[in-house]
């Protein structure tokens, strides 16, 4: 079954602000609460729904992938494996409890502790060709994984937990303090269960009660085209699992620009140097010119002196999440050799004699900042 559009479900438009989404959530997650529909499958399913859509428009990177990706995101990376459909109530809650105010935004914060992993780093190395076309990559990630002795629960055969009798299973421990101006009432987490309502009867061998180990996983990775170094991607839940089946960490991943042979890169441009011999930038030649996806070829005029630029229009790198591509930018120069021929050099003294090759400038040569003048342009 598809899943519906995330505007079509919180029903605002792709232009809404950040206040408009919030706001349009918050109506959803007031209507659809559990606290408000007990025992209402129909109801919990559209508020989660509803949370799933939030949890991407809200966040300025998640929402520009969806823009672009749809639900699959950048390769079919997703938002999560799932989204919230494998969550419970209290994940969301302890996500988004600053949302509900007095209705029900203690279950976050102020009820029962939800674990959540830490996120994870990991830098890419990717070569031009990598960048040019976009890639997927499968990466062997080190982390903490759930442990699969007690499916992720740290109890022994994932056996019962019996609720703390220290906050009678609220997570919470409430002091009532006498001050001067009369008796005041406060709350913290509870010290005996941190926070989870729940003591485990028997702890599992393998994690120690934990829920995670430390492991490997294997995650495929679909980068898009037109990423530079530093850019920096996430994988929502790929990172470290999180303790007695919290939720996971994020995974982020750090782009590493491998540099290449022949290119130099600009922005969404490349230059190459191209080198001429003498007699070609005297008469003038054609040349084969490398790209990233081929070969071009290109024509030198006769009289070309060093430091002529060429321009190949989109032979360079596509922009991220744009469909403008950059030049190829071709720089000639002119090969001179270090060492002649006693006849090379008597060619060259005869030539050095003429008119035609003795260094003057005219008003039709150019200089190197002209040239350059004219690059930027």
């Amino acid at each position: 079954m598809s899943k519906r559009d995330f505007y079509e479900i919180l029903g605002v438009s792709r232009n809404a602000d950040e206040a408009e989404i919030k706001k349009a959530y918050r109506k959803l997650a007031m209507k659809f609460h559990p606290d408000k529909n007990p025992g209402d499958k129909e109801a919990e399913d559209k508020f989660k729904e509803a949370a799933e859509a939030y949890d991407v428009l809200s966040n300025p990177e998640k929402k520009q992938r969806y823009d672009q990706f749809g639900h699959s995101g950048p390769g079919g990376s997703g938002y999560g494996g799932g989204g919230f459909s494998g969550m419970n109530m209290d994940d969301i809650f302890s996500q988004f409890g600053d949302i509900f105010g007095g209705f029900g935004g203690q279950r976050g914060s102020g009820g029962r502790r939800v674990n959540r992993g830490t996120n994870l780093r990991i830098k890419v190395k990717l070569t031009l060709d990598e960048i040019a076309s976009g890639v997927e990559k499968k990466i062997k990630v080190n982390k903490y994984i759930s442990c699969q002795s007690c499916s992720g629960s740290g109890a022994q055969g994932g056996g019962a937990f019996n609720s703390c009798g220290t906050c009678n299973g609220s997570g919470q421990v409430t002091r009532v303090v006498n001050t001067i101006l009369g008796q005041m009432q406060t709350s913290s987490t509870c010290p005996a269960c941190g926070g989870e309502g729940q003591i485990i009867k028997d702890k599992c061998k393998s994690c120690f009660g934990d829920g995670i180990v430390r492991g490997e996983e294997t995650i495929s990775i679909r980068i898009p085209a037109g990423v530079s170094e530093g850019v920096q991607l996430s994988m929502s839940g790929k990172g470290n699992a999180a303790a007695r089946g919290g939720v996971s960490g994020d995974l982020l991943i750090i782009i590493e620009e491998q540099s290449h042979p022949q290119f130099k890169r600009e922005g969404m441009n490349l230059h190459y140097e191209h080198f001429l011999t003498f007699p070609e930038a005297c008469m003038g030649t054609q040349a084969e010119i490398p790209t990233l996806d081929g070969k071009a070829k290109i024509k030198v005029e006769a009289g070309t002196t060093p430091g002529k630029i060429l321009r190949l229009r989109n032979k360079g790198l596509p922009g991220l999440n744009s469909y403008e591509k950059g030049d190829l930018l071709v720089h000639l120069n002119v090969w001179i050799p270090k060492n002649i021929s006693k006849e090379e050099k008597k060619i060259l003294e005869k030539l050095a004699e003429s008119e035609n090759f003795k260094a003057t400038q005219g008003a039709k040569d150019r200089g190197f900042f002209d040239r350059m003048k004219e690059y930027f342009e």
